[in-house]
């Protein structure tokens, strides 16, 4: 069998569960049909209940399954007991039912005989080897099996961690891979066959050493998170919190697969205590965030929500504490290295629990991955480190951490011990090599597809830079302007870059324009704080001059005598969505969160939003006719502060057009995104025709006032809403236009201006920026 990754378009998944559902969700969103199976229940009526159910679901998950409500569609329920001959017509068949070794053999020989002979077959399992799940199976199943061990929830965690083996067919494995890569959108790690793989192999050792250390050094399960958190690169949850999520009724399963398959040697066995801990805390119902709480629970007092913590010693809750890190923390910010050598107890926590587990890693190459590049993205992706284990190493420095085991006692790794005076990467030439097993270093080779901005700041300079924004040569005479402020957050200097990207095409130095960066956001839009310190200093006319800049620059790239064409990713709003609805094309990212939110913070769009998305609104078939049609469409989208929460959401929206592209795998954007301006440029681009405007004037906003009232009326809107959606309002509809009339964009945009000027000089729209800036919240007076 020689599996294509392209003619995988229809999938099987057994087992309805919440992974089943997940990945099965998933590969609608990638544009797959899928057969979702589980077991007939006792009695049911509906002998495809569990499915149906789980189907019935997918629109109503917290967070979303689907990209788009109607992806459920591509979904047909069905039963093991019916249905196995429909596996015939399925290219993969990918089972998740329940971590339970007989469970899952006995599924594979039900289906057996009924796979197409093309067709692959995995098992979602995150603990049980592939030699344990073929133990019983014929070499043609074995031939046709790989593991493919997704992360929860599939649809947003990229890492995939693959186990294929000698007997599968030649080329499967690869092909799978780059269907998973290209079409799943997955950061594809292909392991070993060894227990727990490499995500889990780690994190479960990170964590027990964690909780050792709480109780060695007295610690609370707040200080311990608040130091492995944030201040060591890793999620705010720390460790406590990510077993409350994980939840605490797996782990005891998890460490006897673990224990039942582990090395005789290996570094984990001679660290497991404290299981009476979870086994009380279970028997209590305390399972973590899907029970009555774990580490952590939400108590009410005062009728308020109040979050405790756990006293690891008396088992009582008390108040969490909420500024629990230790003085050192701080010191992360300077690096790793700083924080390790501090002497605090908190610094002892890092330092105990580092050193152990980032030496645990290191003697895991090979047997669980010979590439520190994948095991480094397993962690990154799968555990949302800022850092893998090899990077934080670099970080530290490999001759640091030598001495600190030897100080101890304590065996030094032999990979680890090749790393000291070179570290594991290093980059030569402009290419990133990484340290092998054989201890020489190698170019690690990424497809071109994938190239980011790392690559390019390796390999050179920018061509302009300032404190917000660079620019760079993309190679085939494109630019790439990369935001890199907070949040990609959009300032006077952001506007620069894109400003200076449009002089220097137009003076006949590239094919084109490509905006993007490495970041998690595109941008989260204006830099508010300057917006709101200008307001509260009385310099409205600053202000005003900022509104300004922003149009003429992003009316610039929409009139650039080249292609323009925005990478989006993450948040796009605001500001940010303003400069997509400028570009000629999109290549946005399926994890795009793209909206016009500036209501929440007391104002309107006014860089050309409220322009753009009536234009395009307007020019949609399937937008009612007449000057109220778009109008209505953009005022319930801007005033409601809509955000599309995945790129086939912001087509429906009106923000991302038919034709703009969709890239499922983050790693993979930029790359389409010049590929889309290239096409552009060589189909003989020109700049597009301005909009024009019909707007309905005085009557149209009085209809649009009316119905805000009505929601007022009703207690569904804030008295500042009636005000910032009237102003608004007032823009959508022309002013004071006479519907008989034709608005040109410059026109609109003085609409834009004049509302910026009366909001920004009302104190409810600068408590809205306020508020915003210190809790990330929108206020609603």
């Amino acid at each position: 069998m020689q599996q294509d990754a392209k003619t995988i378009e229809r999938v099987a998944v057994i087992g309805a569960g919440l992974m089943g559902a997940g990945i099965a969700a998933h590969c609608a969103n990638a544009g797959l049909e899928v057969l979702l199976l589980d077991i007939v229940p006792d009695g049911a009526s509906d002998r495809n209940q569990l499915a149906s159910a789980a189907i019935a679901g997918m629109p109503k998950a917290d967070p979303e399954m689907l990209m788009r409500r109607d992806f459920a569609k591509r979904i047909t329920a069905g039963n093991l007991e019916d249905d196995l001959p429909s596996l015939a017509e399925v290219d993969w068949v990918v089972e998740a039912v329940v971590e339970r070794l007989d469970i899952k053999t006995r599924v594979y020989q039900s289906i057996e005989e009924f796979l197409a002979p093309h067709a692959l077959v995995s098992s979602n399992t995150s603990t049980i080897p592939r030699r344990l799940l073929l133990r019983d199976l014929s070499e043609s199943f074995a031939a046709r099996f790989v593991i493919t061990h997704f992360f929860n929830p599939p649809r947003y965690m990229p890492l995939l961690e693959v186990v294929g083996g000698a007997e599968v067919y030649d080329g499967s494995l690869a092909a799978f891979c780059d269907f998973a890569d290209r079409r799943l959108g997955k950061r594809v790690v292909v392991c070993t066959d060894s227990v727990g793989f490499i995500g889990n192999r780690i994190a479960v050792y990170f964590m027990q050493r964690a909780v050792n250390a709480a109780f060695d050094l007295g610690l609370t399960v707040e200080q311990v998170d608040a130091m492995l958190g944030r201040p060591v690169g890793m999620p705010k949850t720390g460790v406590f919190g990510l077993i409350d999520l994980v939840g605490l009724d797996l782990l005891p399963h998890v460490l006897d697969s673990f224990l039942a398959g582990l090395p005789e040697d290996d570094g984990l066995r001679g660290i497991i205590a404290h299981r009476e801990l979870f086994e009380t805390m279970i028997a209590e119902g305390y399972t973590g965030r899907k029970g009555k709480g774990g580490f952590y629970r939400l108590n009410r007092s005062d009728g308020k929500r109040l979050k405790e913590a756990r006293d690891l010693r008396t088992g009582e809750y008390a108040p969490a504490e909420r500024s629990a890190a230790f003085g050192s923390a701080a010191l992360g910010k300077r690096g790793l290295r700083a924080l390790l050598e501090h002497k605090d107890r908190g610094a002892q926590l890092v330092r105990e629990v580092l050193v152990d587990t980032l030496a645990y890693a290191a003697g895991l190459v090979p047997e669980v991955s010979d590439s520190i590049d994948d095991v480094d993205a397993a962690m990154r992706v799968g555990f949302h480190w800022k850092r893998g284990p090899f990077e934080m190493i670099d970080q530290i420095g490999a001759d640091w951490l030598v001495a600190q085991l030897e100080a101890g006692d304590r065996p030094v790794p032999a990979f680890l011990a090749h790393a000291a005076g070179d570290g594991f990467y290093r980059v030569e030439d402009g290419e990133l090599h990484g340290l092998q097993p054989d201890g020489a270093h190698r170019v690690l080779a990424r497809p071109a597809e994938t190239t980011t901005v790392a690559d390019l700041r390796r390999r050179g300079r920018p061509l302009a830079r300032n404190a917000s924004g660079s620019i760079w040569d993309f190679g085939d005479d494109i630019l790439l302007v990369e935001f890199h402020s907070k949040l990609n957050s959009m300032d006077p200097q952001g506007m620069a870059m894109l400003a200076q990207s449009v002089e220097m095409v137009e003076s006949g130095g590239a094919r084109g324009i490509v905006i993007g960066n490495d970041g998690t956001h595109f941008c989260a839009g204006a830099n508010i704080g300057l917006a709101l310190l200008a307001a509260n200093l009385g310099a409205f006319e600053e202000s005003l001059e900022f509104v300004r800049q922003g149009q003429a620059t992003y009316m610039a790239l929409k009139n650039c005598r080249v292609p323009v064409v925005a990478a989006a990713a993450g948040m796009c709003v605001g500001g940010g969505c303003e400069v997509l609805l400028h570009c000629d094309a999109v290549q946005a990212h399926a994890e795009s969160y793209i909206g016009l939110v500036e209501v929440g913070v007391g104002i309107v769009p006014a860089w050309g939003g409220c322009k753009e998305l009536l234009g395009r609104l307007a020019a949609r078939p399937d937008t009612p006719g007449g000057p109220m049609g778009a109008v209505m469409a953009a005022f319930e989208t801007i005033g409601t502060a809509k955000v599309a929460k995945s790129a086939h959401q912001a087509r429906t929206l009106g923000f991302l057009r038919p034709d703009d592209g969709i890239t499922m795998n983050r790693a993979r954007l930029l790359f389409d995104a010049k590929q889309r301006c290239l096409a552009l440029a060589d189909a003989g681009y020109t700049p597009p025709e301005p909009f024009s405007y019909v707007l309905p004037g005085p009557g149209g906003r009085c209809a649009l006032d009316l119905a805000v009232r009505d929601l007022r009326l009703s207690g569904k809107v804030s008295p500042h809403d009636v005000v910032v959606t009237g102003v608004l309002a007032r823009v959508l509809t022309g002013g004071d236009t006479d519907p008989t009339q034709t608005l040109t964009e410059a026109e609109v945009l003085e609409l834009e201006v004049a509302a910026i000027d009366e909001l920004m000089r009302q104190t409810p729209s600068l408590d809205r920026m306020e508020h915003m800036l210190e809790t990330g919240k929108p206020l609603r007076n």
